[in-house]
Order: structure tokens, then C-alpha cells, then sequence
């Protein structure tokens, strides 16, 4: 098998506001743009070409995988022309680029432990049509669900109000070209979409061979705000992490301790401390302030007599609130400051201010958890984000 395509389009409107700017996929998770994981994941299950299915006039994407010649591949991305019509209309459209081969089909926002080549290689020993990655999941109904009998899938549902099993069809899949048979005869949803549970049910009530194979560790679909920190928190936490300092510059009274991964030109100063695993990109400053484990900060971030824990901090952003934020997203370029009154800390396109608000840890602590944007044009809330 040597190709892949991979989905990288669609709007994320549960993870706005964020994603009115940015692509879903462009979120850092563990110091990387969500669909570097899935590339690196492909390419060491041995495929090296990649196809990119993108929004239209998306021009970020492209600039940041470029050939894909860092990975030792070769990366294409297509437009999805239309608009985004289901995932039977992307298999539509890159059947030009994919050809009369087997190929994998990712979605680029599942996050996955582990090697994907282990489905590749079942693939092509049992000579299947399409082999499907379950998952047993709590909420199955926000997923593909498959109907099992005798160990065989014999329908798939898309979101069933009443699940017939336990798993998620994970957007992990491996097909034969015939796939695209059933892609052209499927017909829209009732959500006006080519679904791709549809494909899977079209493949099995006619013969083709379908099997699967149940993911045994975690498996993360970011679709919400809560699945990116906890899909931050999960590969954070894998063995591969390992600490890197580089020529960050740490201050004699300041502390690390655990997995820390620091950017070039970072300084660490006063009476830091930085409890991993954590990454902090580059150029950034860190002053006085609490780093906690499962934080991932970005590139020229400025972070200032406060405490920071579970949270994902975009290139940027400058943080001062003088308090304890966890379980937090903060933009681009975002300012986070403890005043909820008039004054703003404004920075760019927005600012990030914390409510007067604070939860139980259970240990005597307290914390702020809940966090809202404010544009520059508007001085009413686009909306709480998101804990």
C-alpha cells in the first residue's frame, strides 16, 4: 500500500471561537500541529503518498506541509470543491488522485497510541475490501456505530439514537478502489451528506469483504474543546516524550522537574517552576510563574506570575492573570489578564479575561476553569470557553 488521504477540511464549529481563525488541524497538541501526528503515523506504517483534502482557498495548510519531503513524503493537497458534503463526497473527489489502488483513509483530527501497521498489514493478509478501526466508546451515538453478528459487521449506522453496539467506527479506515463504487451510489442523508456509514453498509450488502480490527489502547476524535486536552494530556503522556532543553536559558532559582521540552531561545527566570510533562515552544518567557503537567504553550508566549496546568496556550498569547488557570484553551495571540471589568488587556485580536470564578480541586486549592473571548470590535462575550 502506498497511499493515504487524509482529511484536513470542514469548519469545527464546536471548537469556535478558536476555529473562526485557525484550521482544527493547525491545533498544537504536544508541541505539534495536530496533523503532524497523523502524517508521522502514516508514514511509519510505510506509505509516503499522502493526499490532503483541504478547504477551499486554504492556504495555511499547504505552507505548512509543503512537499512533505520532511517526513519522507510526498504530500499533495486537493481542494474539496463544493463545500463539505460528507466523507463520501472527499472519497469522490480524490478518486482522480488515489487511482486504482488500496489506500487509507485518515481522519485528521483522530488522534491514536501506538502504530496504524498492524491494520495495514491484516489488510493485505486477508485480502480485504475495507478493514474499519473500532473503538469501544461511552457515547456511541455521536459516532459511525457497527452492527455486529458472529463476529461480523453486518450494518453500520451513522449517530443511531439507539446504538446496537458498544463501538465507533474511528476514522482509521483501509480500502480496495471499489470503495468508490459505492461513494458514486450513495445518495444524501437527511443532513444532506454523503455519509460515509453509508459506503460501509453499500460494501457489505453486497458481498465485499469487510472486517475490522478493535483499537486496544486510546483513541481520541478532537472534535470538542474537552478531547483536545485530553488528546494533548494522552500523547504528552507517551513514552516517546522525551525532555529536550536545547539552548533555553534556565534561571538559577528556577526548577524543573519531570519530561520538559523547551524551544530555542526560551527563558525560564525568577522562581519558575516547570513540572512535566510539558512543552514550551520557542522564544517564550517565563517568569515567576507554575507550569503544570499536560501543558503545551507555543511559540513567543510570555507567561507572568501565574500558574498554568492542563491547558493549551497558542503562539502568541501573553498570560498575567496572577492566578491559577487550568483545563483552558487561550488563541492566538490572546492576552490573559485577571481584570473582568472595562480595563481590557488587549493583544492583537483579542483578549482572554478570567471571571471571578473558581472550582475545588478537592485539596484545599482553588482555580479558575472558565475562560471567555472578546473581540477588539465587540465588548460583549463571543461565547464561554469552554469549562
Amino acid at each position: 500500500m502506498r497511499k493515504a488521504l487524509i482529511t484536513a477540511g470542514g469548519r469545527a464549529t464546536r471548537l469556535r471561537p478558536i476555529t473562526h481563525t485557525m484550521n482544527k488541524h493547525l491545533i498544537p497538541l504536544a508541541g505539534k500541529p495536530m496533523i503532524v501526528h497523523v502524517i508521522e503515523k502514516i508514514v511509519e506504517a510505510g506509505i509516503t503518498e499522502i493526499i490532503v483534502n483541504v478547504n477551499p482557498g486554504d492556504r495555511e495548510l499547504p505552507k505548512l506541509l509543503g512537499d512533505g519531503g520532511r517526513w519522507g513524503a510526498s504530500v499533495r493537497c486537493v481542494e474539496q470543491t463544493g463545500g463539505p458534503l460528507g466523507l463520501g463526497h472527499i472519497l469522490r473527489v480524490a478518486e482522480p488522485y488515489i487511482g486504482a489502488e488500496p489506500f487509507l483513509f485518515y481522519l485528521g483530527d483522530n488522534i491514536i497510541l501506538g502504530s496504524i501497521r498492524r491494520f495495514v498489514e491484516r489488510f493485505r493478509a486477508e485480502r480485504l475490501d475495507c478493514l474499519l478501526a473500532l473503538a469501544r466508546v461511552p457515547d456511541p451515538q455521536r459516532f459511525g456505530v457497527p452492527e455486529l453478528r458472529d463476529g461480523r459487521i453486518v450494518r453500520v449506522e451513522e449517530k443511531p439514537s439507539a446504538p446496537k453496539s458498544p463501538y465507533a467506527v474511528t476514522g482509521i479506515y483501509l480500502y480496495q478502489p471499489v470503495v468508490f463504487d459505492a461513494a458514486r451510489a450513495i445518495t444524501p442523508s437527511a443532513r444532506g451528506e454523503l455519509e460515509i456509514s453509508d459506503v460501509h453498509t453499500w460494501l457489505i450488502e453486497r458481498g465485499h469483504a469487510v472486517g475490522y480490527e478493535e483499537i486496544t489502547g486510546w483513541w481520541k476524535d478532537t472534535g470538542k474543546p474537552q478531547d483536545l486536552l485530553e488528546g494533548n494530556q494522552l500523547l504528552l503522556g507517551e513514552p516517546s516524550f522525551q525532555s529536550s532543553i536545547g539552548d533555553a536559558s534556565i534561571a538559577e532559582g528556577a526548577v524543573l522537574q519531570g519530561r520538559v521540552r523547551l524551544g530555542a531561545g526560551t527563558r525560564i527566570e525568577g522562581r519558575s517552576l516547570i513540572r512535566g510533562p510539558v512543552v514550551i515552544g520557542a522564544r517564550c518567557v517565563i517568569r515567576d510563574s507554575y507550569i503544570g503537567p499536560y501543558t503545551t504553550i507555543g511559540d513567543e508566549v510570555t507567561v507572568i506570575d501565574t500558574e498554568v496546568e492542563h491547558a493549551i496556550v497558542f503562539d502568541g498569547a501573553q498570560i498575567t492573570a496572577g492566578r491559577r488557570v487550568v483545563d483552558s484553551i487561550i488563541g492566538t495571540q490572546a492576552c490573559a489578564c485577571s481584570s473582568w471589568g472595562d480595563q481590557g488587556c488587549w493583544v492583537d485580536t483579542c483578549a482572554v479575561r478570567l471571571p471571578m470564578r473558581r472550582c475545588s480541586h478537592g485539596d484545599g486549592r482553588s482555580a479558575m476553569s472558565r475562560i471567555a473571548l472578546r473581540s477588539r470590535r465587540s465588548s460583549r462575550p463571543h461565547g464561554r470557553m469552554w469549562w
